[in-house]
């Protein structure tokens, strides 16, 4: 799996279940169309984390790189269906930042002889 992060603030924070109901919508769309496999928004508990993060997270999990690219396919077109459940949560999020991270070890990854394998179960 590939998990594209973004980490953010509200630029109005009275807003959040309004912005929660619209992240919703929005990756519901992407999911419907199968341009990703799943998503989750998650909020900082008791101030807990990184300063340089923001308060919310939010991951979405595509199976390949090449499904995430066609989501941003998608979305970067800024037209139709998508651009009008984008914009709403693209106009209340500030301090904006991501990362791509993958599953490890990689599936294909061929461990040296007498490695052990690794679980996180």
């Amino acid at each position: 799996m590939q998990y594209y992060q973004m980490w953010f603030n509200l630029i109005d924070s009275r807003r959040d279940l309004e912005f929660a109901g619209a992240v919703a919508a929005y990756m519901g769309h992407l999911k419907g169309q199968g341009k990703i496999e799943g998503w989750r928004l998650t909020r900082r508990k008791f101030g807990f984390g990184p300063d340089g993060l923001g308060e919310f997270n939010c991951t979405v999990w595509t199976t390949d790189l090449a499904q995430l690219d066609r989501a941003f396919d998608l979305v970067s077109t800024r037209a139709g269906e998508v651009e009008r459940l984008h914009a709403p949560v693209y106009s209340m999020v500030k301090d904006f930042k991501a990362a791509l991270f993958r599953d490890f070890p990689d599936p294909q990854r061929q461990a040296a002889s007498g490695s052990a394998a690794l679980s996180g179960s």
